[in-house]
């Protein structure tokens, strides 16, 4: 049963702003295209408090972008000596661009911190809830702790 479900046709009344993204994952497609799937921490809800700060509505979404080409991604940790740690982004935009055949659909997710961007070519995107959102102090989720493959 899937929780919630969103597509690009939902775009307008969605927000990523500061999201954090835990993974990115890239799959093989035909023709030179796949899918970019993209673990984040997704805010549905920004919650004030009475002392003036805020809690947040949190829920781990699985985002997949399709027909996936013309991948850049760069995220610069070494020059504020950042500590590896998720990043975040700040929004997705999308917009797009008249080719000769096609008018092609680019989406831009500038990065928060570390300083960085992740820019590509695709049809559309599904985003499905993989678990109930909960309400949380921090702006993402706590996550176990990685396999050192030790």
């Amino acid at each position: 049963m899937t929780l919630a479900r969103w597509t690009h046709e939902h775009f307008d009344t969605l927000s990523w702003h500061d999201n954090a993204v835990h993974a990115l994952r890239v799959v093989e497609g035909e023709y030179g295209a796949g899918l970019l799937i993209v673990d984040i921490d997704y805010i549905l809800e920004w919650r004030p408090d009475e002392s003036g700060g805020f809690s947040f509505l949190v829920a781990p979404p699985t985002r997949t972008f399709h027909s996936v080409s013309d991948l850049k991604v760069r995220l610069d940790y070494a020059t504020p000596t950042a500590a590896l740690t998720p990043f975040t982004i700040d929004r997705i935009d999308r917009r797009i661009e008249k080719r000769q055949h096609y008018d092609a659909v680019l989406w831009t997710l500038p990065v928060n911190w570390p300083d960085g961007e992740i820019a590509f070519e695709a049809t559309g995107f599904v985003q499905e809830l993989r678990a109930a959102p909960i309400v949380s102090r921090t702006m993402w989720l706590p996550r176990p702790a990685a396999d050192s493959g030790a």
